[in-house]
């Protein structure tokens, strides 16, 4: 069920949900445009969306812009992690290969008075920064690179200083992100095909495993689950969502697999569903998996966009935290046609 949809004035590449405490009807979105010639140029935004798709009878679902601002070409942006700071962090990866931290600041904790502000910036190679994570305490961050590095950065007192960075892959490092559960390990994917953990109180990190024949192709997205300490899903050119069982660390073990018919882009587990995972499928629009022990399913497709897949995010709150509520609400977005949806599943999660 469609809530409500904004056409931006750039190539749309991400969209998060805050997931801050009177925020959570805030959704980011970003942009990547490039301009070709003599001396090409990268240019992106950053814009916030009010967004309501309430349940109530006779309330009006909208997604009403909040404010924009002008950055550089932008492949990723995520909020810091909830309970770490007074306010809310977005941090964003871009091309020219700075991490840049902008703060929400609001006057009320309606929607009158937000407003993006940035606060830092730090330049992190000549190569691209491709892809973001911060650690679960918001101390630090992963950054992939183009070059195939991947740099720690801690944010502390409101500096960005790099602790630590190596040559972890021998293409893009497409993806990267800390273990929840054990935020000392750190993986990595990258257009070399392979899977990668990287143990940071090791100096240099020390590989912990690297697993380099299950993907055909790029790896383009990892995410640890939230509900499960020992399950990890993986995204890959070769449009395959596949999930890990990683109870024995130095060698993961591909539990199951399922082909969704365009390359696995990005993957988001629901923060409160267990084994729900919301996936963004470049030529083949988006889905929604059930993963059950070795089996996984496709519970819905949502195929409104007319161009490549890319950004995908559940919102967080506790009105989607509530059992009876069995339709979440999902914010997409999709690259040449610059278009922001926002929707609800068609048929109720039954899990």
């Amino acid at each position: 069920m469609d809530i409500a949809h904004y056409y931006l004035d750039g190539n749309a590449d991400a969209v998060e949900f805050c997931p801050h405490d009177s925020y959570h009807h805030v959704l980011a979105a970003s942009t990547y445009n490039l301009q070709e010639g003599d001396r090409p140029s990268r240019h992106g935004s950053i814009s916030l969306f009010s967004v309501d798709g309430s349940d109530i009878a006779g309330g009006d679902d909208h997604l009403d812009l909040v404010c924009s601002v002008e950055t550089s070409g932008i492949f990723d942006i995520k909020w810091s992690p909830p309970g770490q700071h007074s306010n809310p962090f977005l941090s964003q990866a871009d091309a020219d290969g700075y991490l840049r931290i902008h703060v929400l600041e609001s006057s009320c904790n309606g929607v009158e008075g937000i407003n993006l502000k940035h606060m830092i910036s730090e330049k992190i190679s000549d190569s691209m920064c491709l892809y973001l994570d911060w650690n679960p305490s918001g101390t630090s961050m992963t950054v992939g690179l183009s070059d195939g590095s991947v740099s720690i950065v801690s944010f502390l007192e409101s500096k960005l200083e790099i602790q630590e960075e190596w040559k972890a892959h021998d293409f893009e490092l497409w993806t990267t992100a800390f273990d929840i559960h054990q935020p000392n390990l750190v993986y990595t994917g990258s257009d070399d095909c392979k899977f990668s953990c990287w143990d940071l109180r090791d100096g240099p990190s020390n590989l912990v495993f690297q697993n380099s024949k299950a993907h055909k192709m790029g790896v383009c997205c990892i995410q640890k689950s939230s509900h499960d300490p020992n399950s990890l899903v993986t995204g890959s050119y070769d449009e395959t969502l596949r999930v890990w069982d990683l109870r024995t660390i130095s060698k993961p073990v591909n539990e199951t697999s399922i082909g969704l018919g365009g390359g696995v882009w990005r993957v988001k587990h629901h923060p409160y569903i267990p084994n729900l995972v919301l996936a963004a499928c470049m030529h083949n629009g988006f889905a929604i998996v059930s993963i059950k022990g070795n089996e996984a399913q496709v519970l819905e497709t949502y195929k409104k966009h007319d161009s490549l897949a890319y950004g995908a995010d559940w919102q967080k709150g506790e009105a989607n935290q509530r059992v009876e509520r069995t339709k979440p609400i999902v914010a997409t977005c999709s690259f040449y046609d610059k278009l922001v949806r926002v929707w609800k599943p068609e048929n109720e999660i039954n899990l």
